[in-house]
């Protein structure tokens, strides 16, 4: 049995395709975790979420920002963008299947001594505090109400997370940090103008993983989102950021796509590559 964390897909269904054929992957052997992103941008989502969904337990999914957004595009709370490449979901004779199916996956998984999410965990989140908050965020996406929850799910405030928060503040902090944060302050203050590698952090902020104190920093964590860290994550000889593993590489802009397959020791990786032809100019 083989175990495998993916970076974001974002709809790049043939390099998923040979990925898997280079890692030889069964689907009754091994399992695969996807770190959200799983469609946009790239040229057929609608084929990655078949082959996700048939894949069944063997594909253990994490939804990212392209997909929460998706799931608002059905539900008319939001027009796609400049570049957005989800209209063939949309259009699919089996595109509503799909979208429940993508609805009920899941916002964060602890597993194999790893934590993983999609972009990132709040310096003063534990390991269990993070999965009972992605939790709610789970709960309220597969409830009877997921048009109400994604209507309050947009927006940058608040920027920080607050015990006390409730309804759709306190949802929204979860979802901003699990899969739109790459950095934020000392105090837990979550910036998102800046997109770009480590170095482009705003006076006062921090990538999320190097705030000092953060109490996961103790747990490898795995997560995607950031493809602008490829120069870090090279000087690093390929390994651990700070105790975490940055895996969006650049797929849909013409990078790789990444599969860490998990070792036998706590925190052990061997990292695999497929290029992507696909290569579309940043919207």
């Amino acid at each position: 049995m083989a175990l495998y964390m993916i970076g974001d897909l974002q709809g790049c269904h043939d390099p998923l395709t040979r990925l898997l054929h280079k890692l030889d992957f069964s689907p009754s052997r091994d399992t695969l975790y996807l770190l959200g992103d799983l469609v946009n941008r790239g040229p057929d989502s609608l084929a990655v979420l078949r082959c996700l969904q048939k894949l069944g337990d063997a594909a253990q999914c994490l939804l990212g920002n392209h997909d929460l957004n998706l799931l608002g595009i059905r539900h008319g709370l939001r027009k796609p963008h400049r570049g957005d490449t989800v209209q063939q979901v949309l259009d699919a004779p089996d595109g509503e299947a799909l979208l429940d199916w993508l609805r009920h996956r899941r916002m964060a998984i602890f597993e194999h001594g790893w934590l993983m999410v999609h972009a990132g965990v709040l310096p003063a989140w534990s390991v269990g505090q993070t999965l009972a908050l992605a939790g709610e965020v789970e709960r309220a996406l597969r409830g009877p109400d997921i048009a109400g929850f994604l209507a309050g799910m947009y927006g940058n405030t608040p920027d920080r997370w607050d015990d006390r928060l409730q309804g759709a503040e306190r949802l929204r902090v979860v979802v901003n940090a699990l899969t739109r944060m790459r950095f934020c302050s000392a105090d837990g203050a979550m910036e998102f103008a800046s997109t770009g590698g480590t170095q482009t952090a705003l006076p006062g902020y921090l990538p999320w993983f190097e705030v000092p104190g953060r109490v996961t920093a103790d747990t490898p964590v795995a997560f995607g989102h950031w493809s602008t860290l490829g120069a870090d994550t090279a000087a690093a000889g390929g390994g651990l950021l700070s105790n975490s593993l940055p895996l969006d590489t650049g797929c849909v802009w013409g990078g790789c796509l990444t599969a860490a397959r998990l070792g036998k020791l706590p925190g052990a990786f061997e990292r695999v590559t497929v290029r992507c032809e696909q290569a579309q100019a940043p919207a």
